[in-house]
């Protein structure tokens, strides 16, 4: 299960990608050298470690959920999720390698390299330092926004409604 913060890194992940584009490439076939710099530039944007998360997380995840109810299946069931873990982390390649398939159809290999340099630059890199902190905030704004517009719909919405003879 990705959080709320995971979902704000891979739209900002995916709105930099797309608005360093200069247009893209249309539906083309994609050379290993665009290829190998989709995969460059998932490492460099972070996309990669947070990959590597996922079925670490999931495996903590499903460890807790059945000892919750199950506390007697902590030992073995956690000796099981360590054998089983290593099947499931190979599956990243694969979500990795469509990854950069889909962007290499995206954007020409030009760009790709351009974009790879921009963030391997001090600029790219000032940018992957401050991201961390910067999305932080970004998601303390998101939800103070959220619960305000969640009060103001309702009461809009109630006002509206008395207007026209009905409450809730």
């Amino acid at each position: 299960m990705f959080s709320f913060s995971s979902l704000i890194k891979a739209s900002l992940g995916a709105f930099t990608v797309l608005a360093l584009a200069h247009g893209g490439a249309s539906a083309q076939e994609v050379s290993a050298a665009a290829l190998g710099y989709a995969d460059r530039l998932f490492v460099d944007i972070g996309m990669k470690s947070s990959l590597d998360q996922v079925v670490p997380g999931m495996m903590i995840e499903l460890e807790r959920t059945i000892t919750a109810t199950r506390p007697d299946l902590r030992d073995p069931l956690h000796a099981t999720l360590l054998v089983i873990e290593g099947d499931f982390v190979k599956t990243e390649d694969a979500v990795l390698a469509d990854s950069a398939k889909v962007l290499a159809s995206r954007m020409s290999e030009q760009e790709l390299k351009e974009t790879v340099t921009f963030f391997e630059g001090p600029t790219g890199k000032k940018f992957i330092q401050v991201q961390p902190a910067v999305l932080q905030q970004v998601e303390v704004l998101a939800h103070a926004w959220h619960d305000k517009l969640s009060v103001d719909i309702l009461a809009r919405a109630r006002d509206e409604m008395k207007q026209k003879g009905y409450t809730f």
